[in-house]
């Protein structure tokens, strides 16, 4: 496997403390998968899963108001965010996004998310089909969602930098 970036948690200190879920599955074939969504319900289908590609470069799924952190075991991971499936007639990621406020990853984690489905066996969209772009404030610390390319912080109104700083 390529060099890829880790991830460390920079969420809040109090989820680390959370038990990680017990409804989880590490996808390593779409069997994994297959037998693990054939046990949702159909409500549960209709959202997005939280996921993390752990350093191992396996995917973990648990349900979407599951914390990264938890699925992860307290652990830096090489992707998180959420992900969507189909079954047509096997299942396929349909969307998945870099969303996780716990780990900030930047959307260059793609390959990470890539190598994992890869290596399940698992038809993906072959990017990211939303991209959130995080930057910490220098002067105030706060983690921030960069919406528009507008680099100044939500909380302090100080400016954000151009690059992943995390």
């Amino acid at each position: 496997m390529e060099h890829l970036r880790r991830h460390r948690y920079v969420g809040p200190a109090d989820l680390l403390d959370q038990p990680a879920a017990a409804d989880t599955v590490a996808a390593g074939t779409p069997a994994d998968l297959a037998r693990w969504l054939a046990g949702r319900a159909r409500g549960d289908l209709t959202e997005p899963f939280t996921f993390v590609v752990a350093l191992d470069g396996v995917l973990r799924l648990a349900p979407r108001r599951s914390e990264h952190v938890a699925l992860a075991g307290g652990r830096d991971v090489l992707a998180a965010g959420e992900m969507a499936f189909a079954a047509d007639p096997g299942w396929r990621v349909v969307a998945v996004t870099n969303q996780s406020t716990g780990y900030c990853p930047d959307p260059d984690c793609w390959p990470a998310v890539a190598g994992a489905l890869d290596r399940a066996g698992i038809a993906h969209p072959g990017g990211f089909t939303d991209r959130v772009v995080f930057r910490r404030c220098p002067g105030c610390g706060e983690r921030n969602i960069v919406r528009d390319g507008d680099l100044t912080c939500a909380l302090c109104g100080g400016a954000l930098p151009a690059r992943w700083n995390f």
